[in-house]
């Protein structure tokens, strides 16, 4: 993708992105015990796509991918882990260029680093995002909503 233009391949990728990104959360999502609280498998293919097409379609999957499926799956959305989820695609593709997949080059430390930036955004997003928004929007018990964020993102 140009850096100064939306591609219409990028445009797709978003739009199916999230479609695929909505029926994984909904779908491929895998108990962790804690109340309304999974492990969710959505979440390597929203790396997967931000580090294929950057940090605005990675936010833009996360957002809309992930407000459709509470949307349509829980009747509205939960805009504190909406919000974190887009963090998730941006903190990620704002890798992409540095990995550049499209070169035909995964190598080994791209793979390291890669996973290390995954990290990097899924702590930022589960542990200090969602929670804070939880307590400010929501109104939610700090314990409960550092809980979930450590546990299931």
């Amino acid at each position: 993708m140009n850096s100064n233009k939306f591609s219409i391949k990028t445009i797709v990728a978003i739009g199916i992105g999230a479609a695929v990104f909505m029926i994984l959360g909904r779908f491929g999502s895998i108990p962790s015990g804690i109340p309304n609280t999974n492990i969710e498998t959505s979440y390597a293919y929203l790396a997967l796509m931000a580090i294929m097409y950057g940090p605005l379609a990675g936010l833009l999957i996360g957002l809309i991918g992930h407000g459709l499926k509470d949307l349509v799956f829980y009747g509205m959305p939960w805009f504190s882990w909406v919000i974190a989820s887009g963090v998730v695609g941006v903190v990620i593709g704002l890798a992409w260029k540095k990995i550049n997949i499209d070169d035909g080059d995964f190598s080994k430390k791209k793979i390291v680093l890669f996973n290390i930036i995954q990290v990097i955004a899924n702590i930022l997003a589960w542990f200090i995002v969602a929670p804070v928004l939880d307590i400010v929007i929501y109104a939610e018990p700090s314990n409960k909503v550092f809980l979930q964020g450590a546990i299931g993102g």
